[in-house]
């Protein structure tokens, strides 16, 4: 059984994927890292959990496009 994302991590990820594809890479704590750096830059407000899933989903979908 795999894990099931709320809808609003995986519009969350997508959007970030397609304004800023070239900041992320394939390994998560460098994901977590440039994840930070863009919500304090945008201004948004997330938890640490909330992050931590959305750096993973994202890790998760560049892993599958290699």
């Amino acid at each position: 059984m795999g894990n099931i994302r709320p809808t609003m991590i995986k519009r969350f990820a997508m959007k970030l994927l397609n304004e800023y594809r070239d900041r992320f890479t394939q390994d998560f704590e460098h994901n977590k890292k440039v994840l930070r750096k863009i919500c304090k830059e945008k201004g948004y407000l997330i938890s640490a959990k909330v992050r931590n899933q959305v750096a993973g989903y994202i890790t998760r979908i560049l892993d599958r496009e290699e």
